[in-house]
């Protein structure tokens, strides 16, 4: 693309941006343009997205802004919605979980990833995307997987980004749809609560969530913010105060869930999926109806999907590039150790989290202390 074609291209955003104010008055005239204004035009996604989520920022503004707020991880402020915090300005924000309420419909065939940011999220969907499809690429070379050239984020999206596109991730043909969300459970749209899909949940020690969130959410902020301090996450965090959370009533509520609904809802840990990938992994297709067959056992057809989809491997195809929101491909790998906390807790820390987790969690069959 020459420089005075991406000129345009950025003045005609620009334009979007400054008419989408007129959307909330119902202008069917502004409307039509901002639906089909990057459309057809190659090369403009996602210029696409941001004009849907200018939309959408104004849309709810004068909703979200009388929310409780907090100090933020990766952006300013939290906002309290429903009982839990969330990003505002953001793809994955308060607002386009309001907007997604609003609008989104499931299918009974979907397949629902559950987490809490920074519990295994981008492995959970490297596993689930490659075994789901894998009759899909069984007899192409490895190189053809989209796994080995992308990001686990663009091959599994986010439910909470899917009104942020003009048109939908997947065509009417495809089945089962696959979707991840950062949403508790009481957040989810009616239509997934009241429809057949199957949703799996996994989380992992707040330890670790809280260590590897640190560490993330300071990537993030960028040289233009002052680096947060662990002090600062570990009380922010004891709070309750994180995107998505509180932790302990995020995991609460699909666990309690997964009680009354087995067959609807599964639930995981990242640490006993590291633990025993494969036997976690057969399971795990079991449940979403993907069962792996005898032959495809004595083909060694589990090992190969744990093996591939292994955090090393994911680290080494997502060393380059970023996501189309900004965010480097590289930054979503870490270590993705079990026990890494340790690095950071001192022992006071360590025990006032463990008391506070068997606190939240007492009369629960749930054990996820140290």
């Amino acid at each position: 693309m020459d420089q005075f074609s991406s000129l345009i291209q950025k003045l005609f955003f620009l334009y979007i941006c400054v008419v989408s104010v007129d959307a909330k008055n119902n202008n069917p005239f502004i409307k039509k343009i901002l639906l089909m204004s990057f459309v057809t035009t190659p090369g403009l996604e996602d210029y696409q997205e941001e004009a849907n989520l200018a939309l959408i920022f104004d849309k709810y503004k004068d909703k979200f802004t009388t929310f409780p707020k907090e100090k933020g991880w990766m952006t300013e402020e939290l906002y309290k919605y429903q009982g839990f915090w969330h990003q505002s300005k953001n793809v994955v924000s308060v607002e386009t979980v309001m907007a997604t309420q609003d609008t989104f419909q499931a299918f009974p065939t979907d397949i629902y990833l559950a987490t809490l940011p920074k519990s295994g999220t981008t492995w959970l969907k490297a596993l689930v995307f490659a075994t789901v499809n894998r009759n899909m690429y069984k007899n192409k070379p490895l190189s053809a997987h989209p796994l080995q050239t992308s990001n686990p984020h663009n091959c599994l999206p986010f439910v909470e980004c899917e009104v942020l596109k003009t048109s939908p991730t997947y065509v009417d043909a495809y089945l089962p749809r696959l979707f991840a969300t950062h949403m508790p459970y009481t957040s989810l749209p009616q239509s997934i609560l009241d429809s057949r899909c199957r949703i799996v949940y996994m989380c992992r020690k707040p330890k670790d969530v809280l260590f590897s969130l640190f560490h993330f959410a300071n990537k993030l902020r960028g040289k233009s913010h002052i680096v947060m301090t662990f002090e600062e996450a570990f009380e922010m965090f004891t709070k309750g105060v994180i995107p998505n959370g509180p932790y302990w009533d995020h995991v609460k509520g699909y666990y309690k869930i997964s009680l009354e609904q087995p067959t609807k809802i599964m639930f995981l840990t990242y640490e006993d999926m590291k633990m025993d990938t494969p036997k976690y992994l057969r399971r795990l297709a079991k449940f979403l109806g993907y069962p792996f067959t005898e032959e495809e056992e004595a083909k060694g057809m589990v090992e190969d999907i744990v093996s591939l989809r292994s955090f090393d491997n994911l680290s080494e195809v997502n060393k380059h590039g970023s996501l189309s929101i900004g965010i480097p491909n590289y930054a979503f790998f870490r270590e993705g150790k079990v026990g890494d906390w340790r690095k950071h807790l001192t022992t006071e820390m360590s025990e006032m989290l463990d008391q506070i987790t068997k606190e939240k969690f007492d009369g629960l069959d749930l054990v996820l202390t140290d």
